[in-house]
C-alpha cells in the first residue's frame, strides 16, 4: 500500500516511519512517498529515515517528491501534516496577539484563526488533488488547526478525511499510567472539539478510575493537567480539561508568555534552523541520534510556561526515548490504518463529523469523540452529553470556527472580523479588528486570502 505524507520534511516524519518498521501486519505499508515544498528539508529527512531503515529487506521504500500530484496518485492514505507560512507564520500567530495583550497560541485563540485563514485554501486543493487522483483515499489529516481544517476537507471529501490529534488519547494514557494501570484496558469518556475538549470518565475494566485521581493529591499534582490547572481546580471541575483549555486561566496565561524571553513559535524556528543545518553534515549514522536529541529537548520544553517554566530552557530527561509505537501522532494514525486496510477494529479518539453524537452542535460539524474504526470506516461512539459551561463553550468556538471557514473559502472580511471579535479569548470587536489588521500586515498568506475578496 501507498502512503503519502505532505509535509514530508517535516519533524514528525521518522515517528511515523519507525511504526511502520515495526508494523508486520499484511496488507501493510510499503510504498512511502514523502512531499515537501523544500527540497533540502527532504533530503535530510530522507536521510534519517535511511537511516532507521539501516538496510531492512522489509522496510518500506521511500520516495522524496516535490511534486504534488505525483505523490498522491494512488495513494491508499494520505497524511497531511503541512505549515502554510512555515514557523515565521506560526511566530506571527503568536507575536501579533501578544502585541494586543491577547493570547499568542498557535490552535488556541486568534493565532489559531490566523493559521487557519491561510491553511484552508491550501487544504481545499489538495482534497480536491486527491479526489481526483487518489479517489479511494483516507486522508488522515494532522495539520492545525487541525478540527477546523479536518471541517473544511470534509465538505470535498466526506468521511474519508478524519483529523488525529494525540492529546486526548495521551492524557487518558497518563491518567492510567499514573494510577498503576494498564492503559490498554481503559476505555475513555471524552468529548469536545479538537484542543477543546474534556475527559470525564476513565474506565478500567468497568470502573470509573478518575475520582480516584482526583482525590490522590501526590498522583494528581504529578499529572501534567495537575500542574497547568491545579490540583483544587481540577476537583472543583471534577474531570480532567485538554491543556489546551486555555479559557480557565486567560489572563495567567498571557501574563507567563508574554514575561517569557521567546515563545514556542520563536524556539522552534531556532531549534530546527540549527538541526537542519547540522543534519545534513552530520557523519554518517549520526542524524538519528540529532533528530533524537532534537526531540528530546522540544518535548522538555512543550507548554513550558503553561507548567512555570521557560520556553528553550527545560533540560530534557537523560533517560528520554522517543516510543514510536506508543507516542502521539504515529499510534493513532498506525491505528486508523490497520483497522481500515485489515479490519482490526479499534476504539480511539478522533475529530470526525459529529452527526447525532453531541446533539447542541450540527451535524456535520467535526467534534473529537471516541470512536470505533474498521474496514467500514469511523463510527462515532454513544456519549454523555456535555453539560451547560462545555456545551456553550464549544458552541461559541464551533461558531468562531465556521467564520473562518467561511472567510477563507470567500475572502471576506466581514466573516473573519466576526470570528475573531466573537472569540471566548478576544472578546471585543476593537481588538478583533486589529488583530485582523495585524496579520493581514504581517503575514503575506493571511493577505492573499483578502485579495479581491468580498467585503
Amino acid at each position: 500500500m501507498k502512503l503519502t505524507v505532505l509535509g514530508g520534511g517535516g519533524f514528525r516524519v521518522p515517528y511515523v516511519y519507525q511504526a511502520l518498521l515495526r508494523d508486520q501486519g499484511s496488507p501493510r505499508i510499503d510504498d512511502v512517498w514523502l512531499y515537501d515544498t523544500d527540497p533540502a528539508r527532504l533530503k535530510a529527512m530522507a536521510e534519517v529515515l535511511a537511516r532507521f531503515a539501516d538496510g531492512r529487506p522489509d522496510a518500506p521504500r521511500v520516495t522524496v517528491n516535490t511534486s504534488l500530484d505525483d505523490a498522491l496518485e494512488g495513494s491508499d492514505f494520505v497524511f497531511a501534516a503541512i505549515r502554510v507560512g512555515g514557523l515565521d507564520g506560526r511566530m506571527c500567530d503568536e507575536r501579533v496577539a501578544l502585541d494586543l495583550n491577547v493570547l499568542g497560541q498557535e490552535t488556541t485563540g486568534p493565532g489559531g484563526l490566523a493559521y487557519g485563514l491561510r491553511t484552508i485554501p491550501v487544504m481545499l486543493d489538495i482534497a480536491h488533488r486527491v479526489r481526483s487522483l487518489a479517489p479511494d483515499a483516507y486522508v488522515i489529516n494532522f495539520t492545525n488547526p487541525a478540527g477546523m481544517i479536518t471541517e473544511a476537507m470534509q465538505s470535498v471529501l466526506g468521511d474519508r478525511v478524519l483529523g488525529i490529534c494525540d492529546t486526548p488519547s495521551g492524557l487518558g494514557r497518563r491518567i492510567a499510567t499514573t494510577l498503576g494501570l494498564d492503559p490498554s484496558r481503559a476505555q475513555f469518556d471524552y468529548v469536545g472539539l479538537n484542543h477543546l475538549g474534556w475527559m470525564r470518565r476513565v474506565l478500567h475494566d468497568g470502573e470509573d478510575v478518575l475520582p480516584r485521581l482526583l482525590a490522590d493529591d501526590q498522583r494528581l499534582g504529578s499529572l501534567e493537567e495537575g500542574v497547568v490547572f491545579g490540583k483544587d481546580w481540577l476537583r472543583d471541575l471534577g474531570l480532567i480539561p485538554n491543556e489546551y483549555l486555555y479559557y480557565y486561566f486567560n489572563r495567567d496565561a498571557v501574563r507567563s508568555i508574554l514575561d517569557a524571553p521567546q515563545t514556542r513559535g520563536e524556539f522552534l524556528a531556532r531549534q530546527q534552523r540549527e538541526f537542519y543545518e547540522r543534519v545534513t553534515e552530520a557523519a554518517a549514522g549520526s542524524a538519528v541520534q540529532l533528530w533524537r536529541d532534537t526531540v528530546a529537548n522540544r518535548s522538555a520544553n512543550y507548554m513550558a510556561e503553561a507548567k512555570g517554566a521557560v520556553q528553550g530552557e527545560a533540560e530534557a530527561a537523560a533517560d528520554f526515548q522517543p516510543d514510536p509505537a506508543h507516542q502521539g501522532y504515529a499510534g493513532v494514525a498506525l491505528g486508523v490504518m490497520a483497522a481500515i486496510s485489515r479490519n482490526e477494529r479499534a476504539t480511539m479518539i478522533l475529530n470526525v463529523r459529529n452527526g447525532t453524537t453531541v446533539s447542541a452542535l450540527p451535524e456535520d460539524a467535526v467534534v473529537e469523540v471516541p470512536v470505533t474504526v474498521d474496514a467500514n470506516g469511523v463510527h462515532p461512539l454513544t456519549v454523555t452529553q456535555p453539560d451547560l459551561h462545555q456545551a456553550g463553550l464549544m458552541q461559541q468556538v464551533k461558531a468562531v470556527e465556521r467564520l473562518t471557514i467561511s472567510a477563507a473559502v470567500t475572502g471576506s472580511r466581514t466573516d473573519a472580523l466576526k470570528a475573531f471579535s466573537l472569540h471566548p479569548l478576544v472578546d471585543s470587536v476593537n481588538v478583533g479588528r486589529q488583530l485582523l489588521d495585524g496579520y493581514i500586515d504581517r503575514i503575506p498568506e493571511v493577505a492573499a486570502v483578502f485579495a479581491g475578496g468580498r467585503g
